[in-house]
C-alpha cells in the first residue's frame, strides 16, 4: 500500500510538470492519480470515493516518513512537439510547499493512529501479570511507603505543558496558506495554482477532519494522564495523613471522609483480587512446572525451616549451645484472644475453645505456608486434616487437646513440651507462631500452686531469645491496667525493638469506653511503659465460637468502615484487621531471619567442631552411635540371645527340670507322703496310704508346680544368656537395657493353660506304674532315694545343733557357749535318746504319761521343762532316728530286686519304700520330657515373640530410652548428632535462601 502511495506520487508530479510545462491540456485518468492529487484536482468527481488508507497492525513500529521519497526522482524528458521555453520554478516551489504541507499533517495523523492502534494490539497480546504478582517482591508493592510517590506526580509535567511543546498545526496551516496567496497573484505559475482553486473547499473540510481527529487523541491522552493521575493520587492518598486545618473545620470532616473512604475502597479492592485470585493460586501451586519454581522454592523454605527449629526443640543444650534462631512467640492475658488472632491468620478455627477456662495447656508451634488445599498436620503423623470441612477441624481440635493433655504431667496445670502443628493454604504468609499459655494473675481451684510461675517460666524462656518477634495481645474491652503481660514484656524487650502490640476487640473497647483517647493512647504505646515496632488493631468476632472466619472478616471489615477511630484518624488505615497484621508480621519474621540465621549457622559449625575432638579424645576407636543407634544395636543382640535358647540341647533341659522339680517337691514327699506311709507296720496299709496320697497330691499341686518350675527354669536360662558376659565385645552400656528387656518380658509372658490338664493326665499314669522292669532302675531307685534321705538327714542334724548348741568340741576349738534355752533343749534331747535305745521302734509321737515322765526326770535334775518344748524336740530327735533307719534299709533293699521280683514271696525284706521313690522318679522324668517339648516348641516362641514387642515398645518410648541408656559416651554421641543434623538443616536452609534472593 505504501510502496503504491510513493509511485502516484511520482507520478502526479511527473504529469502536473508535463502538463504545464507543454502547455497542452490532457485529460488523465483519475484512478492514475495520487490520493492527494485526487482530492485537489478533482473533489467533485463522480467516481472518486475519498478513503483513509488502512494501517497495518503488526509489531512493527511505522513513521509518517517513511512514505517520502529516500532520494530524488530522475524524470525521463518527454517531447511532444515545438514548446515555448516557460520559468516555472516559483510554481514548482509552491506546490511542493503545499503538499509538504499536507504530508506533515497526514504523518502525524496517520502515525499516531498506527502507534497508537499498535499499543493496543501489544497490550492485547501480553499475558496478564496480576496472575504472577507473587513473583515481584513485597517491597516492590509497598514502594509508597519508601518513595513519595505525590512529589514525584507533581514535578512531572502536566499534558498542558506537554502540549504546548507540540507544534500548532494551525499556524503551519496559516503560513502555508499566506505563502499560497503570494505564489498565486502575480506570478508565473498562475495557471497552475488555479487549477487548485476549485478543491479549495474540499481540502479545507479534509484538512479540519485531520486536525480535529489529532485534537481528539490529544484529548482521549489527556483523559488517560488525568485518571492515572486521580489513581496515583488515591494510591499516594491512602498512605497520607489527613492535614489538619483548625480554621476549617467542615473541610477537615470533608477530607477525613474521602481519605476514609479512599482507603477503604482500597482494601476492597485488594481483598476482592485477592478472592478472584486464590483459585489461580491453586491451580499454578498444583502445576509441576518450570515456571512456578520460585513459589516452590518459597514453599519449601518454611518448611526447612520448621524442621530446623523442630529440631532444636529436642536438642538440649549441653555446651552452652542456645537456640537463638527467629519465631514469632504470642503472649497475652488469659482470654485475651491469642488464640482467636492465630485462628484469623491461619484462616481457620483450629485450636480448641472454652469460655473462661484455660485451654493453652503447652506451647504450640504453628508453621504456616502456602499451598494448594487448606489443610494442617502434625509433626509425627501423616494424618491431613481438611480444614475446610467441620468434621475435620472438630477432630483436629480434639486432638490438639489430647496432646496437651498428654504432655501434662501429674500434678501439674501446663507443660513446656511442644505441639508442633504445620497449615498450609492459599494465600497464607509464610511464618511461625508459638502460641503459649495464658499469662494469668491468680491460681484457681483445680490449677497446680506453681501454675502461675510455670506459665512465666514458660513465657520468659521463648521471649528472651534476642531474635524471637513478641506479639504481645492485649484485650481492649478490659482496662489497660489489669494486664500482666505488657510489664513482662516490657522487661524482655525494654527497647520495643521485637514487639509488636495488637490491641483485640476493638469493637467492646470502641462501645464501652466513654472516651476515645484512650483507645488511641493505647495503640500509640502511651498509656503503658512497654514500646513496639508497630501497634495494630483488631476484630476477633461477636463472641461466638460458631462463627467462620469469613463471617468474622466481614464483621471486621464492616466495623472498621463505620468506626470512628478511623474517621477521627485515630487509627491508620495499615493499623487495623489482622490481614495487614499477618502481613506485617510475616514480613519483619523474615527481615530478622534473614539477618540472624547465618551468625546461628557459624554458632553451631564451632559447637560442632568442639564435640567431635571430645569424642576423638575419649573414644577413639568407638563409632558415634547416639541413642536410638545404640538401641537397635542392643535389640539385635537380645534378639540372639532370645534364639539361643531354641539351641539348649533337651538333656540340659531334662536335666534342670527334673532336678528343679525334685527341689520343689521334695518336701512334700518325704513329709507328707513318705513318712506318714513308713510309719505303718504294714505293707498293705503303706501302699494304700501312698496311692491315695499320690492321687491327691496329682490332682490339686503337682501339675501347677511342675509348670512353675518349667517357667522359673525358662526365665532362668534365658536370665543366663541375656546377663553373661561375651567376652571383649560386651558392652555394660546395655546392662540396665537388657535387664529392662528381661524383666518386662517375663512379666508379660503367660503359660498355656491346657499344659496344666495335660500334663496332670501323664503325671497320674506316670504314678500308677509299679513294675520296674530291671536291675539298672532298681539301682537307680536307691540311689535316688539314699540322696533324698541323706539331704534330710543332714537338715535335721542341723536342725538339732541349733537346738541344742554347739558340742564340746566347737565349745573348745571356738570358743563358743550354749544358751540357757540350748542347754534346755540338749537336756530334753538326751533323755529322749535314752528312751529310745530302749525302744528303737517306738511311734513316732509320744504319748502323755511319756511326756510326763521325761519332764519329772529332767526336774529331778533341776530342769524345768514345758511339754511343748518336749514335743517339739521329739520331733527331731524322731526324725534323725527314723531316717538312719531308713538308710539301713535302703542298704539292706540293694539286693532285694530278686524278691521284689517275686513279690516278696518267703522273704522278711519288704523295699516297699524303694518301689514308691522309683515312682516317683520316673514322674519327675516323664514330667521333665513333658515339659522340655512343650518349652522347646511353645514357650521359647512366644517368648522371643513378646521380647520383640517389648523392644518394639521401648523403641517408640524416648523417655524409657534415655532412662536405660545413659552415660557421658551415649549423651554426647547424641549431643553431636544433634548439632550435625542442626547445621546442615540451617546450610541447606540458608542456600535456599541466598537462591530466592
Amino acid at each position: 500500500m505504501w510502496r503504491l502511495r510513493r509511485a502516484a506520487v511520482a507520478c502526479e508530479v511527473c504529469q502536473s510538470l508535463v502538463k504545464h510545462s507543454s502547455g497542452i491540456q490532457g485529460n488523465l485518468p483519475l484512478q492514475k492519480l495520487h490520493l492527494v492529487s485526487r482530492s485537489i484536482y478533482h473533489s467533485h468527481h463522480t467516481t472518486l470515493k475519498l478513503q483513509r488508507p488502512q494501517f497495518r497492525t503488526s509489531f512493527q513500529q511505522f513513521s509518517s516518513l517513511t512514505n517520502l521519497p529516500l532520494r530524488k526522482l530522475k524524470l525521463s524528458p518527454i517531447k511532444y512537439g515545438y514548446q515555448p521555453h516557460r520559468n516555472f520554478w516559483p510554481a514548482r516551489v509552491a506546490a511542493r510547499l503545499l503538499k509538504l504541507r499536507y504530508l506533515i499533517l497526514g504523518s502525524a495523523v496517520g502515525g499516531g493512529y498506527t502507534a497508537k492502534k499498535t499499543f493496543d494490539q501489544w497490550k492485547d497480546m501480553l499475558p496478564d501479570l496480576n496472575d504472577y504478582k507473587w513473583i515481584v517482591p513485597d517491597i516492590v508493592w509497598e514502594i509508597d511507603e519508601y518513595i513519595d510517590l505525590e512529589k514525584i506526580r507533581k514535578a512531572l509535567p502536566n499534558s498542558e505543558d506537554l502540549a504546548k511543546l507540540a507544534p500548532d498545526f494551525d499556524k503551519i496551516a496559516e503560513s502555508l496558506s499566506l505563502l499560497k496567496d503570494f505564489f498565486t497573484t502575480g506570478s508565473p505559475g498562475e495557471t497552475a495554482f488555479r487549477a487548485t482553486d476549485p478543491g479549495s473547499e474540499s481540502d479545507k473540510r479534509y484538512k479540519k477532519g485531520l486536525l480535529g481527529e489529532l485534537i481528539l487523541l490529544q484529548q482521549q491522552i489527556q483523559e488517560h494522564e488525568e485518571e492515572a493521575r486521580r489513581a496515583a493520587g488515591q494510591y499516594s492518598t491512602s498512605y497520607a495523613q489527613p492535614k489538619r486545618k483548625v480554621s476549617d473545620k467542615e473541610k477537615i470532616d470533608q477530607l477525613q471522609e474521602e481519605l476514609l473512604h479512599t482507603q477503604l475502597k482500597y482494601q476492597r479492592i485488594l481483598e476482592r483480587l485477592e478472592k478472584e485470585n486464590k483459585e489461580l493460586r491453586k491451580l499454578v501451586l498444583q502445576k509441576d512446572d518450570k515456571g512456578i519454581h520460585h513459589r516452590k522454592l518459597k514453599k519449601s523454605l518454611i518448611d526447612m525451616y520448621s524442621e530446623v527449629l523442630d529440631v532444636l526443640s529436642d536438642y538440649d543444650a549441653s555446651y552452652n549451645t542456645q537456640d537463638h534462631l527467629p519465631r514469632v512467640v504470642v503472649v497475652g492475658d488469659q482470654s485475651a484472644g491469642k488464640t482467636s488472632v492465630l485462628e484469623m491468620i491461619a484462616q481457620a478455627r483450629i485450636f480448641p475453645r472454652g469460655s473462661g477456662e484455660m485451654m493453652t495447656r503447652s506451647p504450640v508451634k504453628v508453621t504456616l505456608s502456602e499451598g494448594p488445599h487448606h489443610v494442617a498436620l502434625f509433626k509425627d503423623s501423616s494424618r491431613e486434616f481438611d480444614l475446610t470441612k467441620e468434621e475435620d477441624l472438630a477432630a483436629l481440635r480434639h486432638e490438639i487437646e489430647l496432646r496437651m493433655r498428654k504432655n501434662v504431667k501429674e500434678g501439674c496445670t501446663v507443660s513446656s513440651e511442644t505441639i508442633s502443628l504445620n497449615v498450609k493454604g492459599p494465600g497464607l504468609q509464610r511464618m511461625v507462631l508459638v502460641d503459649l499459655p495464658g499469662v494469668i494473675n491468680t491460681v484457681t481451684s483445680g490449677m497446680a500452686p506453681d501454675t502461675k510461675e510455670t506459665i512465666f517460666s514458660i513465657s520468659k524462656a521463648y521471649m528472651q531469645n534476642p531474635n524471637a518477634i513478641i506479639l504481645c495481645i492485649q484485650d481492649g474491652s478490659v482496662d489497660a491496667e489489669r494486664s500482666i503481660v505488657t510489664d513482662l514484656v516490657s522487661q524482655m524487650d525494654p527497647h520495643g525493638r521485637r514487639t509488636i502490640f495488637v490491641l483485640t476487640k476493638v469493637d467492646l473497647a470502641e462501645k464501652n469506653v466513654t472516651s476515645p483517647s484512650r483507645i488511641q493512647q493505647i495503640i500509640e504505646g502511651k498509656l503503658f511503659p512497654m514500646k513496639a515496632l508497630g501497634y495494630f488493631a483488631v476484630v476477633t468476632g461477636k463472641g461466638n465460637s460458631s462463627e467462620s472466619i469469613e463471617a468474622i472478616r466481614d464483621y471486621e471489615e464492616e466495623f472498621f468502615q463505620n468506626s470512628k477511630l478511623l474517621k477521627t484518624s485515630m487509627l491508620k488505615a495499615h493499623q487495623v484487621t489482622t490481614r495487614n497484621l499477618s502481613l506485617a508480621v510475616s514480613d519483619c519474621f523474615w527481615k530478622m531471619v534473614r539477618e540472624s540465621v547465618e551468625q546461628q549457622a557459624d554458632s553451631f559449625k564451632a559447637t560442632r567442631f568442639n564435640l567431635e575432638t571430645e569424642w576423638k579424645n575419649n573414644y577413639p576407636r568407638l563409632r558415634e552411635l547416639d541413642r536410638n543407634e545404640l538401641f537397635e544395636k542392643a535389640k539385635n543382640e537380645i534378639l540372639d540371645e532370645v534364639i539361643s535358647l531354641s539351641q539348649v540341647t533337651p538333656k540340659h533341659w531334662e536335666e534342670i527340670l527334673q532336678q528343679s522339680l525334685w527341689e520343689r517337691v521334695s518336701t512334700h514327699v518325704i513329709e507328707n507322703i513318705y513318712l506318714p506311709a513308713a510309719q505303718t507296720m504294714n505293707s498293705g496299709t503303706f501302699n494304700t496310704t501312698v496311692d491315695i496320697k499320690l492321687k491327691q497330691w496329682t490332682d490339686k499341686q503337682l501339675p501347677n508346680k511342675a509348670v512353675e518350675v518349667a517357667w522359673e527354669t525358662l526365665q532362668e536360662e534365658f536370665s543366663r544368656f541375656m546377663t553373661e558376659p561375651k567376652g571383649k565385645e560386651h558392652d555394660d552400656i546395655f546392662d540396665k537395657l537388657k535387664e529392662a528387656v528381661k524383666e518386662e518380658s517375663i512379666k508379660r509372658h503367660k503359660w498355656n493353660d491346657f499344659a496344666e490338664d495335660s500334663l496332670r493326665v501323664i503325671q497320674h499314669n506316670a504314678l500308677e506304674d509299679r513294675s520296674i522292669s530291671d536291675k539298672q532302675q532298681w539301682d537307680a531307685a536307691i540311689y535316688f532315694m539314699e540322696e533324698a534321705l541323706q539331704a534330710r538327714l543332714k537338715d535335721t542334724e542341723n536342725a538339732i545343733e541349733n537346738m541344742v548348741g554347739p558340742d564340746w568340741k566347737k565349745r573348745w576349738l571356738y570358743w563358743k557357749n550354749r544358751t540357757q534355752e540350748q542347754c534346755v533343749h540338749n537336756e530334753t534331747k538326751n533323755e529322749l535318746e535314752k528312751m529310745l535305745k530302749c525302744n528303737e521302734e517306738h511311734p513316732a509321737y509320744l504319748a502323755s504319761d511319756e511326756i510326763t515322765t521325761v519332764r519329772k526326770n529332767l526336774e529331778s535334775r533341776g530342769v524345768d521343762v514345758d511339754p511343748s518344748l518336749i514335743k517339739d524336740t521329739w520331733h527331731q530327735v524322731y526324725r534323725r532316728h527314723f531316717l538312719k533307719t531308713a538308710l539301713n534299709h535302703c542298704n539292706l533293699c540293694r539286693r532285694g530286686f530278686y524278691y521284689y521280683q517275686r513279690h516278696f514271696v518267703d522273704s522278711e525284706l519288704e523295699c516297699n519304700d524303694v518301689v514308691l521313690f522309683w515312682r516317683i522318679q520316673r514322674m519327675l522324668a516323664i514330667t521333665a520330657n513333658t515339659l522340655r517339648q512343650q518349652l522347646t516348641n511353645t514357650e521359647v516362641r512366644r517368648l522371643e515373640k513378646n521380647v520383640k514387642e517389648v523392644l518394639e515398645d521401648f523403641a517408640e518410648d524416648s523417655e524409657k530410652k534415655v532412662k536405660l541408656l545413659t552415660g557421658k559416651r551415649v549423651q554426647l554421641a547424641e549431643d553431636l548428632k544433634k548439632v550435625r543434623e542442626i547445621q546442615e538443616k540451617l546450610d541447606a536452609f540458608i542456600e535456599a535462601l541466598h537462591q530466592e534472593k
